[in-house]
């Protein structure tokens, strides 16, 4: 493992950081307030690379790998969670959907679109009846002629409403059959094809989740992704890679969380001096530090051997897993740190807390993450 962070990785993570104090920061309490998903932020971070960060340049993309991807997401998510999951589930899930099986004819098609952002991703697997058990899904395509035609619904979709394209795994055989399922790119505008209503969350809630539905969606066949029956495996494929984007999001909220609480403890004074100098907070922040860099550890070692090419489904699950729990653990420790103010909207402290939660049950709950590591330790 070679964890040595090239001069690269460093100034894409002070552009980021850079990007975020100026567009982000001003305007993320509004956004979390209104449940305002900001297009007009994402097609700026499309402008600077951020939205094609792993895709080649051949197609318009920034030609990155994984290590410059942890620090993209990290970053964001170090000021805002929403955007930062916002930008995680359009790289990894959707454009990495397309660059991963898609034709060369595909790949030209969407992912200069996808890269820039002229057009934002969406990506559905789960449905209202399907989180965990995703092979019992009910949405179906049947072939006719040279098109399919899909019926059913997904929910839980980031960019549900305002994605431009959306790649879906739908059945295309038995319910349960892992070769069941087969993957379909689908532009907006598609007569049958509609996003539902915007779904009301207790954070990430500048990022836009809402349900797909399609009612006798025709599609041409050329928008099918790889073979019929390989949409679930593709699926686990995409969400090896999607867990890596998780635990740079979980990352990333803890240490804005670890940052807020360093700031407020040197400044908050009870019994004459700062809290920080009382070894009941300082031992709460130790902890948080070490959780955090011990989480980054895995995420970096997921991420290089994705570079490498290397099967990462063990270390990604892990890598997401302990991200996920250590997020949350910092969350709830900042609002601690914070007192009576680590409970109102005037402090950064909730809002880590509140979207802190998501990253233990979004691209597979804590529970799934612990069933793949046994399957994969037991192999």
């Amino acid at each position: 493992m070679d964890f040595n962070q090239s001069e690269n990785v460093e100034m894409i993570r002070q552009m980021v950081a850079d990007f975020c104090e100026k567009e982000i920061r001003p305007h993320f309490m509004e956004w979390d307030e209104s449940q305002h998903f900001p297009i007009e932020t994402m097609k700026k971070m499309g402008e600077l690379g951020l939205l094609g960060v792993l895709v080649p340049t051949e197609y318009k993309g920034a030609g990155f790998g994984y290590f410059e991807y942890v620090a993209v997401v990290s970053e964001i998510a170090r000021v805002c969670g929403s955007i930062g999951l916002s930008v995680a589930a359009h790289n990894s899930l959707c454009t990495g959907h397309i660059m991963q099986f898609g034709t060369e004819e595909q790949k030209a098609k969407w992912l200069p679109k996808l890269a820039t952002g002229e057009w934002i991703g969406a990506w559905g697997l789960t449905e209202t009846g399907t989180g965990s058990d995703a092979g019992g899904m009910n949405t179906t395509a049947v072939r006719d002629g040279d098109e399919w035609v899909i019926n059913g619904s997904k929910n839980w979709i980031t960019h549900g409403i305002s994605g431009d394209i959306a790649v879906v795994i739908v059945r295309t055989g038995e319910k349960g059959d892992s070769h069941g399922m087969t993957a379909f790119a689908i532009e907006k505008g598609t007569p049958g094809f509609s996003g539902g209503k915007k779904e009301n969350k207790l954070g990430m809630r500048a990022s836009e989740t809402a349900g797909l539905f399609f009612d006798n969606c025709r599609i041409p066949h050329a928008n099918m992704l790889g073979q019929v029956g390989e949409g679930f495996i593709q699926a686990m494929k995409i969400l090896d890679g999607g867990r890596i984007s998780i635990a740079a999001l979980a990352i990333g909220i803890a240490k804005g969380a670890l940052d807020a609480s360093v700031k407020y403890s040197k400044e908050r004074e009870q019994f004459g001096r700062p809290i920080s100098k009382f070894q009941a907070i300082g031992f709460k922040l130790a902890d948080m530090a070490t959780e955090i860099e011990a989480a980054e550890l895995l995420t970096l070692q997921a991420a290089d051997l994705k570079n490498r090419g290397e099967k990462v489904t063990k270390q990604s699950a892990i890598a997401k897993y302990y991200a996920s729990e250590v997020s949350v653990r910092a969350a709830t420790e900042a609002v601690q740190i914070f007192g009576g103010y680590g409970y109102t909207k005037d402090y950064p402290a909730e809002k880590f807390y509140r979207d802190s939660k998501l990253c233990t049950i979004g691209e597979g709950t804590s529970e799934i993450q612990k069933l793949v590591i046994a399957r994969e330790i037991l192999k």
